[in-house]
């Protein structure tokens, strides 16, 4: 019998993190469920994985901390003995708008580790895997416009920690294609709040004058992106900055500075 393939999802409790796991469950997929902790929303992803026919392991850990990520990987390989699809979707982000001088020093450090360095970790310790296997999907998130490393006022050291991982997705690729192993950024537009949990279903009918779209995202359509990245035949595709905004991303909105 063929074994299930296997996606080790990080930022798995919730957001766009959980609605990749729960697209690729309805495949049948094995997922390892990462998040800081074990807590009930982590424990009620892995039931709505289970009711959809797939498995699910949780494993806690804080994959900004480099010793953290070596073990979600060792254990991952120790439960299942392989890893083909890495879905980075940690991402931590400061809600308050704050100019960058007015930033604490803590911060800037949890943007920097939270956003590109785990992300390193992560790839660091799953890419030996998938050389053996000779084959593997590493999933990045971004944002909109990320390859033009625009300024993001409020949010610089958010956009600067992610502009540098869109520089380590097109590198990766480039280096670990020759093993079979694609690397791609998936980045989302404004999709808020609630909606990242939501079918297309949910907001088909739903209005949003800012997207020539005409609706909002929700998070079944980055979801969906993403499942067809982690398909076999899907490997002619790496390297790329997959922009997902209803053209939102097309039409340049400018970043407006107050003082």
């Amino acid at each position: 019998m063929k074994q299930n393939q296997v996606a080790l999802v990080t930022g798995c409790s919730s957001g766009l993190g959980k609605m990749a796991a729960l697209l690729l469950a309805e495949k049948k997929w094995d997922i390892v469920c990462n998040s800081r902790h074990l807590d009930d929303r982590l424990e009620q992803v892995i039931e709505e994985i289970q009711n959809l026919g797939g498995q699910a392991i949780p494993i806690p850990a804080d994959v900004s901390h480099p010793d953290e990520a070596k073990r979600l990987v060792e254990e991952t390989i120790h439960r299942w003995g392989r890893i083909d699809v890495l879905i980075h979707a940690v991402g931590p982000f400061i809600r308050q708008r704050k100019w960058f001088v007015d930033h604490s020093l803590e911060e800037l450090q949890q943007m920097v580790q939270g956003n590109l360095l785990s992300a390193m970790w992560m790839c660091h310790q799953v890419i030996p895997q998938m050389r053996k296997q000779k084959s593997g999907r590493v999933i990045l998130f971004g944002f909109g416009r990320i390859g033009e490393a625009p300024a993001w006022p409020d949010r610089s050291a958010y956009a600067a920690a992610k502009t540098g991982l869109a520089s380590l997705t097109k590198t990766l690729a480039v280096e670990e294609a020759p093993f079979g192993i694609s690397v791609n950024m998936v980045c989302p537009g404004d999709i808020v709040g609630e909606h990242k949990e939501m079918r297309i279903q949910d907001v088909i009918h739903v209005k949003d004058e800012e997207t020539p779209r005409g609706r909002p995202g929700s998070g079944e359509d980055i979801a969906r992106v993403i499942q067809f990245l982690c398909q076999e035949d899907s490997d002619f595709v790496t390297g790329n900055l997959i922009h997902v905004t209803g053209g939102l991303d097309v039409i340049h909105p400018v970043s407006k500075v107050k003082a």
